[in-house]
Formats: structure tokens, sequence, C-alpha cells
């Protein structure tokens, strides 16, 4: 077990990523969502959904996030928040096809329940310019002890002085008890689809 004063040392590293970090920050996120109930639901569990997370987080962080210069970790890479910025959040069609041959390598026959899923999400997205947090993710053996807090920082802190507003979506209650406890409000429960798990859109008001 990772010692809280381990955990105390690992948050003050939090950090830009970096496009080393990358393959790590894959791994990382792929452990942190590999029983996540939204994508257990999406992928259906699938035997390859290690794997397949692994190389879907490889794909988007090298060819989304990391361009937004928004995306942070630890030096230990424990932990990793993907933000995207002020109306950058929607893929536009060209990068759409663009993304699609590798998408395809990736998610295989999965890929149709996916985009109808991100279709769901993109439906009822905010119009208002914020802040997005498409995904944050803790490995397992780091979870609970407010590293996914520290990750949260330096946008929050961001959010407030500039007056910003900040979402996200959270698919657990623990993660969404996590937010509240950052400022972040429920403004809508849904489904990704006919028996999907709950999932919470959630908006933060700068402070």
């Amino acid at each position: 077990m990772v010692s809280m004063q381990a955990t105390v040392d690992e948050a003050a590293t939090v950090r830009k990523a970096t496009l080393a970090d990358v393959p790590e920050m894959a791994r990382a996120l792929a452990l942190a969502f590999h029983d996540d109930p939204a994508f257990t639901w999406v992928l259906r569990g699938d035997p390859h959904r290690s794997r397949m997370l692994e190389r879907g987080f490889e794909l988007f962080l090298r060819r989304i996030w990391m361009e937004q210069k928004e995306t942070y970790t630890t030096d230990g890479v424990a932990g990793v928040a993907a933000w995207e910025l002020p109306e950058r959040w929607k893929v536009g069609i060209g990068r759409q096809l663009r993304l699609g041959p590798a998408m395809i390598a990736v998610f295989s026959r999965r890929l149709p329940r996916l985009l109808r899923a991100l279709a769901v999400l993109e439906s009822r997205h905010p119009q208002e310019p914020h802040f997005y947090l498409p995904f944050i993710g803790v490995k397992p053996e780091w979870q609970g002890r407010g590293l996914g807090g520290a990750l949260l920082t330096p946008i929050l802190e961001r959010c407030d002085r500039d007056g910003v507003p900040a979402f996200l979506e959270a698919s657990t209650p623990r993660n969404r008890a996590m937010y509240e406890r950052h400022g972040f409000a429920v403004s809508e429960e849904f489904k990704l689809g006919k028996g999907a798990p709950a999932q919470w859109r959630m908006w933060r008001t700068p402070r």
C-alpha cells in the first residue's frame, strides 16, 4: 500500500505533461478506468479491454489532448488530468475523419457503440465557454488519497483567477462526491443508452 507521506510527496510534483509521459499516462488511465461502469457498458466486457483502453488513451493523448497543452500528471505518473480549452472540446468533422483509421484499429467492432456514446455526451454539452475535463484518472494503488484533487488544482485555480467555468461528466458516485468537494455541482443525470449506468453532468462556477 502506498503510504500517506508518499502520496503527499507525489502530489507535490503535479506538473504539465510532456510527450515523453504519454505511454505511461495511457497506461495509468487504462488502469484507472478498467472497471469504470461506463467503459464496462460500452466495451461489454471485451477480453481485450485493457489493451484497447491503453491504446485508445494513447491515441487521444497524442492527437487531441497534448496539443492543447493542459494535461497534467506527476513525476511518477501516478495519475493524469486531461483538460480541453474553452471552445476546443468538440472534435470537428475533418479531425474525426483523420482519426477514423486509428480508431478502427484500436476499437474494431466496439467502435460503433463507442461513437454512439460519444454522441450522447456531445448532445447536451454546454455551449458557454468553459474548461472541459474529459478524463482524470489515478492508478488504483494511489486512489482515495487526494491525488485526484491535486491534479485538478492547476486548472481550477486558473478558472477562479480568470472567471471561467469548468465542466465534466462523473461516472461513479465516489467520483461525483470528489468533484463536489472541489466546487462542481450536478446539472443533470443521464445514461449513455438502454441499460447503461447512471452518470452525472457537472458544472463548476468560478469562485
